[in-house]
């Protein structure tokens, strides 16, 4: 067999502390909890970075997201493009002291794709991942994928031992009412341990003495995390010096942050686009006065809903000029955004358009949004329902912690939701991951495609074209097949894409920290006086 090389690279707060700190105990604090331990149950951007400190994957995503080595030294991929072979780093130990191995690969691979997985789209069911030594693994394709392992920093690999042993074969949904032992408790290579977990309350990281990769950035001996759902508490207990990293700053504070002395916000574009979505599936909706058909599947109510929210006042308004509008559904540093244009903002013209489709007076339909994962999620959703109001559109909110709300409207909760607010940054980083996880229709049970498209949106038009392509090398026909299918969702009004946010960190002086343009905080990189 030929093969050519594509990697050969070695490479309630104020309870939080009381005295003084240790000079390595580095005190993090975000809007949202830490439910799970358990690594495939939410496939959800701050959860990755949080488990990404006691797991890892074969791949590793650098300061600048770029790929290199992880559990794996290196790999090879055949030159018809269908098998990737592998090369497992030698010698290296989770934390129960158990050797890594093929065999975890193997279990990590089969436990990614079973029931009640949310990283499923991570590898495709039709995938063979075949042991070939006890530190080689080949993944057998049907057909060609250049970036199959562009999201394998966040498939984190688990002890096949140590969840045969703690009875966790199975991944944790997020909707699961009982924890399992792997949801609170975890056993990876990485570089930080878990040395406590209380779901919702505080998770105290301790360093790994034995971490394989002798080449450490940082200079923790612990990390301890707390939640802080306030906005004003998590400000106050930063400024005070309670703790060292928040993580977002209010946009309203930043200012204030930045005048603090002993503190700063570190600001950046992030990749990460916030959109709208509406379930055009059931033939009612479960949460609306219409009965007996769903106003979502008429193109007229999608469009009205589109044309009713003003992206500009909720940039202005509610982000303070820090988020930037978007006509796609992917950040333009992903893909260009020259050629696409929003549908314009118009009331009058929505109004025109609900009228048209029988609803001359509106409708009352429930919307699900989380209030502590995105910069003002909670504010942008409550706008939302104002504008909607104009046009006659009664929107009942259910804004919640992202816990209540990913175990609601995700794939293992069984899509519960009529309309609602999420965000998407492609792991990736490129167009496909959207055109396939959040825009592919998802009407085949045995597929992994449009896992994350809660609301159903389904055009196969646009799946074929996702189709042709992960398997095209040609980088202008590929180009031009992608904006061909960014085009067909713009046209058929699938989602309502309103921007990408900015990214804004508030962090200690004492701190030095790299801020990555997927919005993961990596400690694995920081450092503090």
């Amino acid at each position: 067999m030929s093969f050519k090389t594509t990697c050969l690279a070695a490479v309630a707060v104020l309870a939080l502390t009381c005295g003084a700190v240790q000079a390595q105990t580095l005190r993090y604090a975000n809007q949202g909890e830490l439910k799970s331990l358990d690594p495939y149950t939410v496939n959800e951007t701050t959860t990755h970075a949080h488990l990404g400190h006691p797991y890892e994957g074969l791949i590793r995503r650098g300061k600048n997201l770029e790929i290199l080595p992880g559990l794996a030294e290196k790999w090879d991929v055949s030159e018809d493009g269908l098998k990737w072979r592998f090369a497992l780093r030698k010698g290296v130990k989770f934390h129960g002291g158990e050797d890594f191995t093929a065999d975890d690969v193997v279990f990590s691979a089969d436990r990614a794709r079973a029931p009640g997985s949310n990283v499923q789209t991570r590898i495709a069911k039709d995938i063979k991942v075949v042991k070939i030594d006890d530190f080689t693994v080949e993944f057998q394709l049907p057909t060609p994928n250049p970036i199959l392992h562009s999201q394998w920093d966040t498939w984190y690999i688990m002890s096949k031992k140590w969840a045969e042993a703690n009875n966790s074969t199975q991944p944790t949904p997020a909707s699961a009412t009982t924890p399992t032992y792997a949801a609170l408790n975890a056993n990876g290579t990485g570089a930080f341990k878990v040395d406590s977990h209380q779901p919702g309350v505080k998770t105290v990281f301790k360093v790994n003495e034995n971490w394989w990769n002798k080449q450490v950035e940082h200079n923790l001996k612990e990390i301890v995390f707390t939640p802080i759902a306030s906005d004003a508490t998590r400000v106050a207990a930063l400024l005070s010096g309670e703790v060292d990293v928040i993580e977002p700053v209010p946009v309203q504070d930043i200012q204030r942050v930045n005048g603090g002395g002993n503190v700063q916000v570190l600001t950046g574009p992030e990749l990460r686009t916030i959109f709208l979505g509406m379930d055009q599936v059931r033939d009612e909706l479960l949460e609306s006065s219409v009965k007996g058909k769903n106003p979502f599947k008429d193109i007229r109510v999608r469009q009205a809903f589109y044309q009713a929210i003003d992206v500009e006042t909720i940039k202005t308004r509610v982000m303070r000029g820090l988020a930037t509008p978007s006509p796609l559904m992917i950040a333009p540093e992903l893909f260009p955004h020259a050629g696409f244009t929003r549908a314009k903002f118009d009331s009058a013209a929505a109004k025109k358009l609900l009228t048209e489709a029988g609803y001359p007076d509106g409708f009352e339909v429930g919307m699900d949004c989380p209030n502590d994962r995105y910069v003002n999620d909670g504010p942008i959703c409550q706008a939302v329902v104002g504008m909607l109001a104009r046009i006659g559109v009664k929107v009942n909110l259910n804004a919640q912690p992202k816990g209540q709300y990913f175990a609601k409207v995700l794939k293992p909760g069984g899509y519960k939701t009529s309309f609602y607010l999420l965000g998407w940054t492609p792991g990736t980083s490129d167009s496909h991951n959207v055109l396939h996880d959040i825009m592919g229709c998802r009407d085949n049970p045995a597929s992994a495609r449009g896992e994350a498209n809660l609301g159903g949106y389904c055009n196969k038009k646009l799946d074929a074209l996702t189709d042709k392509i992960i398997v095209e090398s040609d980088k202008a026909k590929r180009d031009a097949m992608i904006k061909e299918a960014f085009q067909i969702g713009i046209d058929d009004f699938g989602y309502i894409p309103l921007h990408q946010q900015a990214l804004a960190w508030g962090v200690s002086k004492k701190v030095k920290l790299t801020q990555r343009a997927d919005n993961a905080v990596h400690f694995q990189y920081a450092t503090k006086e």
